[in-house]
């Protein structure tokens, strides 16, 4: 681990998405130092899902020797970001850092990614990233030794960073370009770098993208927050770098990455747009227990499962047609608890039908909660799912109607494997 050198003592950082996760551990490390934060982020009430507010994130950061400053911000809104920097300059007297950690994450193909999302990436990952900057520049320029860090990617041009989720990649590269850009148009006068991990990190974002077993192949946000505390400390002419957090704490006289594990001494998960392909990555990630939701468009179609979920949707497969597509027209999407989590779909909707893990391509029509057991049991034919409903193991939103199908898509599938 970095130790902290009290050189962020009195300097005021302005952190998008801050309130959890990655950016909340940039603010507590420098908030270690004596630092004022600005938590700049949208959580205002408390999530059903996701831990931390911006309120919750503040009582955090003055625990641990900061000063902090919770302002709701969506980094779409323009007057939104503008009060909140105006808040912070009437609060600590002006901005020496920003961190631009805010992004939003769709792994899905042109065909499957409603423009909804496609402007929602966008708008936080590259307008959100440009405003936020710009808003903040006329600030940064008073200060004694200005930064900004972007939370985002080495441009890597290889097609095999596009192909799968275009959008996205588009998405976060533009936070790249940014620093790519304004790196040389403010050079001498505010640092500019970008930060990416070497490996996944932990994150709700990550747990829900990787599903079961993928925490156990992660580091903990400890790492990017000691890379950042190390990148934010360096003068000004240290700009323009694309930072990857192992290779620059290892030159900081970080020898112990272990600790950084989530669990010391499992197989490690290499992140987005480094060394590894996507093929690579899914399997890695399989050969490790987890289920990961970025497969290629046709891979979960086409490729066997493994574990018992798995072999369950296997005996499944050869039941689906066109002919079921066109009677049912629904998309099913199962949340699973218990001792196999994870996420599984079957699209009887689009072409032939389709099933597999994580999210399925479109949105489902019929979302399912239960837990691993009772979905064998339904699936298997030893429960039917009006008594697993009546007796609360599952619970169903969204279109009951198509719900209601699925006891007599299920006797069908059975008779099918008989």
């Amino acid at each position: 681990m970095l130790q902290n050198t009290g050189k962020l003592a009195g300097r005021t950082l302005f952190i998008t998405g801050a309130s959890r996760g990655i950016g909340k551990a940039i603010a507590l490390k420098a908030a270690r130092d004596g630092a004022n934060v600005v938590i700049a982020a949208k959580t205002a009430e408390a999530h059903p899902k996701l831990p931390g507010t911006i309120y919750t994130a503040a009582e955090e950061i003055e625990a641990a020797g900061g000063k902090a400053l919770a302002c709701i911000v969506d980094v779409r809104d323009e007057r939104q970001i503008s009060d909140a920097v105006e808040s912070a300059v009437q609060k600590f007297g002006g901005i020496d850092i920003l961190v631009n950690n805010a992004s939003a994450i769709n792994l899905t193909g042109t065909l499957e990614t409603p423009m909804k999302k496609v402007d929602l990436m966008l708008g936080i990952n590259l307008r959100g990233t440009y405003l936020t900057s710009k808003l903040c520049i006329p600030h940064l320029l008073k200060s004694k030794n200005p930064h900004i860090l972007n939370l985002s990617p080495p441009l890597n041009l290889n097609p095999i960073w596009f192909k799968n989720h275009t959008a996205y990649t588009m998405a976060k590269y533009g936070m790249s370009m940014c620093v790519l850009g304004m790196a040389e148009e403010f050079r001498g006068s505010i640092a500019v770098n970008a930060l990416w991990p070497r490996t996944a990190i932990q994150t709700a974002a990550m747990d829900m993208l990787g599903g079961a077993g993928i925490s156990k192949q992660c580091r903990k946000v400890d790492i990017i927050a000691d890379a950042a505390y190390a990148i934010l400390t360096k003068p000004v002419n240290f700009t323009g770098q694309f930072v990857i957090d192992d290779e620059l704490l290892a030159k900081e006289g970080v020898t112990d990455f272990e600790s950084y594990a989530v669990v010391p001494g499992h197989p490690l998960l290499p992140d987005f747009f480094l060394e590894a392909e996507p093929d690579k990555l899914e399997k890695i990630m399989e050969d490790h227990g987890a289920t990961p939701a970025f497969k290629s468009k046709n891979s979960s179609a086409d490729a066997a499962f493994s574990g018992p979920i798995g072999e369950t949707f296997n005996t499944m497969k050869g039941s689906l047609n066109a002919e079921l597509v066109k009677t049912t027209q629904g998309v099913y999407q199962f949340d699973l608890s218990g001792e196999h989590p994870g996420v599984w779909y079957i699209d009887l909707k689009n072409g032939s039908g389709s099933m597999g893990s994580g999210e399925p391509p479109s949105k489902a029509d019929v979302l399912m909660n239960l837990d691993s057991d009772t979905f064998i049991k339904m699936f298997t034919g030893s429960l039917k799912p009006t008594m697993a409903f009546m007796s609360g193991k599952l619970k169903i939103k969204g279109d009951m109607a198509l719900a209601l199908k699925l006891e007599k898509l299920m006797a069908m599938m059975n008779k099918s494997k008989l």
